[in-house]
């Protein structure tokens, strides 16, 4: 088929040319021959970056030749060759054949312009036909390109418009336009009806016109009734069945332009998915953006403070005679910290080290810098371990408690502990390594400590809160045999479970109910909190903040002896907790502590009373920190409650599986042990919880303390971890 349209193409365009070329009279011969000796020039130049190529183009090139070499073709191809006339200078009509030769090829049909794509389509022709056209997938697959282009034409609503037309019947004037105009209360020109009324298809109608008898009386008129419009309207048999078709055509055409708008619907919603997940993708970028800028934020305070520190290192020292030269905490340095080049290459939220020499889980750890000193404790234990966390070997130990150790905190060299056997140690972790001599179990009773002290000169110091000093009360053979401790803190009745210090002063917490504030300078305690009071006395406070004193679950448990279960561990295991203050902190004069009965108090360690009470947790709290803005409290009740420090409500509450055991946060991330083998994270940027468990704990976490992007984590297995965040 295409080779016969091809060569009857071949044969129509030879007559034309032959028709073109036929004998011209004599008159006009020499004007012919020049003529034609210039479309052989034209032909030659055009025709010249054609020559290599191959056979069928030179052919498709000679076909076209005829109708490519018109005088309208050259002038269109000598525009562009043309130079622009000068404003007011005649325009040349003559053809530049150099010029045109030189010229691109942009010939074409009026303002249809032939390209070299255009040709190489029209050369393979044969090849586009016998290609199968791919059909298309979803609901339109079974619509035709060519289906779908006649549905959607605009001829295809010529056949209902040509039968709307056939059901029109010509009637008198009814004036409907008017009466549409003026139910829409438009005004429009007014018309004579007289004598018309509304009518519809199948009504009968009263006609409008009042008649005279001879007496000029009014005469009623009758009623007359009229055919239905389409009584006097005969289609025939042809044109039915030809309206049959045409409608059943349509409903194909409605058929085939619903699939196509279905398909449309559809591609516009991969087109949302897409965007959505563009969307996503840029909400992340953004949020990634706010946690870089609250990361400078906080190495901008981290810079500030070491700014302030190298400044006052290089003034004189006000005071050289501090005990023990305490060191600012490191609770609240904000900021990056120093760290090995070598950390970098550790993947991040791996345990890339194990501390493993204690028997029984883990009560208590603490380190004072990333890659420093780490102090740990374990339950049946009454020796916490030094490690070396550079190399992970074992330094030491501290020997002088009587029991297990259930609180620590580490400052640069100097270590608290506090411990089930009511006393709490200061200790300077230079020396640990000169106590390895020092038999276990040996302990200095305080009448030992009077009698040495009564032989000296300065006689015996009074000693009403039962503070025991170290060496700069004591003579040097006592203080070589204390070794590493360096003083000793004694005063309350029960088990000391929680303690916090910062500069020079103490606050610990212990199982007998009390809080009590000391001066590490002197040794001196200078205030005790009693809990209970405050439970008996609640502050006043605003409406709905709080719940009564004798409307809050843990008030009567706290009245007893404290002891309540553990909810089960992930491992099914549970413990009785005697941990009456759950957690300590203060920041200059404010005082938080979380306690047994499930409340979080606020202190002003000036006056010792409280002044705000946060209630929300139906467990002991277990753990606590705060900043500016947030405190952070977990508790048994398997929940973490984001309090806001302004208005005393709770910001966010984070609910878990079991009970949470330690916590620690920053302006990014809530660090927690929740009970499970793995540390939990929760982004507060983007809100997303994340589970450290590669290379980590076999049982559930208890304890953890993180600085930066390094933290120490230990658990009910009896191993401390080192992770790398």
């Amino acid at each position: 088929m295409a080779f016969s349209s091809k060569s009857s193409a071949n044969s129509s365009s030879k007559d034309k040319r032959e028709a073109r070329t036929a004998p011209q009279p004599p008159a006009e011969g020499s004007r012919a021959s020049g003529s034609s000796s210039k479309l052989d020039a034209v032909s030659k130049a055009i025709l010249s970056p054609f020559t290599s190529r191959k056979h069928d183009s030179t052919k498709i090139l000679t076909d076209l030749a005829p109708v490519i070499m018109t005088p309208r073709v050259f002038n269109a191809a000598t525009v562009s060759g043309r130079p622009r006339a000068s404003v007011g200078g005649a325009t040349s009509s003559a053809v530049d054949f150099a010029t045109l030769g030189r010229a691109p090829l942009r010939l074409g049909f009026g303002s249809r312009r032939v390209t070299s794509r255009d040709l190489q389509i029209v050369e393979a022709t044969e090849e586009l036909l016998e290609q199968e056209v791919p059909e298309p997938e979803g609901v339109a697959q079974n619509v035709s390109l060519l289906r779908g282009f006649k549905a959607t034409i605009p001829s295809a609503e010529k056949s209902r418009i040509r039968r709307r037309q056939t059901r029109n019947v010509e009637t008198p004037r009814l004036g409907l336009k008017q009466l549409g105009m003026s139910a829409r209360g438009l005004l429009g020109d007014e018309e004579d009806h007289d004598g018309a009324s509304v009518a519809s298809e199948d009504d009968v109608v009263m006609v409008g016109r009042t008649d005279r008898n001879g007496r000029g009386r009014k005469v009623k008129a009758k009623r007359k009734g009229r055919q239905s419009l389409s009584a006097g309207k005969t289609f025939g048999t042809e044109e039915l069945l030809r309206q049959t078709h045409e409608i059943e055509r349509d409903k194909e055409n409605l058929h085939v332009r619903r699939a196509l708008i279905n398909n449309e619907i559809e591609e516009i919603s991969h087109k949302i998915e897409a965007l959505d997940a563009i969307r996503a993708k840029l909400e992340q970028d953004l949020l990634k953006l706010q946690e870089e800028e609250l990361e400078l934020d906080d190495e901008l305070e981290g810079v500030r403070e070491r700014l302030e520190l190298e400044e006052s290192a290089s003034q004189p020292s006000r005071s050289r005679s501090r005990t023990a030269h305490l060191p600012p905490s490191s609770r609240r340095r904000k900021g990056p910290v120093f760290l090995p080049s070598e950390h970098d290459e550790l993947p991040p939220g791996v345990a890339f080290m194990s501390l493993e020499s204690h028997a029984t889980p883990i009560t208590a750890l603490d380190f004072s810098e990333p890659y420093g000193t780490l102090v740990s404790a374990s339950q049946e234990d009454s020796q916490p371990r030094v490690w070396d966390l550079l190399t992970g070997e074992e330094i030491g130990r501290l020997r002088g408690h009587r029991g297990t150790v259930k609180c620590i905190q580490v400052e640069d060299q100097i270590c608290l502990t506090g411990s089930d056997d009511c006393t709490v140690r200061v200790w300077d972790l230079r020396r640990v390594d000169e106590d390895e001599e020092w038999e276990a179990g040996e302990m200095l009773s305080l009448s030992d400590v009077a009698e040495e002290d009564e032989s000296t000169d300065g006689g015996v110091r009074q000693k009403t809160n039962g503070i025991r000093e170290g060496e700069s009360s004591r003579p040097s053979s006592v203080a070589e045999r204390e070794g590493a401790c360096i003083r000793v803190l004694e005063g309350h009745t029960k088990a000391v479970t929680a303690m916090y210090f910062e500069d020079e002063c103490l606050v610990t917490g212990a199982s007998d109910k009390t809080m009590r504030q000391w001066d590490l300078n002197t040794g001196q305690c200078v205030m005790t909190m009693d809990i209970l009071w405050a439970i008996s006395h609640p502050p006043t406070s605003a409406p709905g903040s709080a719940l009564p004193a004798h409307l809050f679950p843990g008030a009567a448990a706290a009245a007893g002896s404290f002891a309540v279960p553990t909810p089960p561990y992930a491992d099914g295991t549970w413990e009785m907790y005697q941990d009456f203050v759950g957690a300590v902190q203060f920041w200059g004069y404010g005082l938080v502590s979380g306690s047994g009965d499930g409340a979080v108090r606020m202190w002003d360690m000036r006056t010792g009373q409280p002044h705000r009470t946060l209630l929300g947790h139906t467990g002991p709290v277990t753990c606590l920190q705060f900043d500016e803005l947030h405190i952070v409290t977990g508790s048994l009740d398997k929940s973490i409650r984001i309090w806001d420090v302004r208005t005393g409500g709770i910001f966010e509450t984070l609910k878990y599986d079991h009970a949470v055991t330690a916590l620690q946060f920053d302006t990014r991330k809530i660090v927690a042990a929740t009970g499970e083998n793995g540390v939990k994270i929760y982004n507060r940027t983007s809100m997303q919880h994340s589970t450290l468990t590669t290379n980590g704990h076999t049982r559930p976490v208890e304890r953890l303390r993180y600085m930066d992007r390094y933290m120490a984590s230990g658990g009910r297995d009896s191993v401390v971890k080192i992770w790398a965040l």
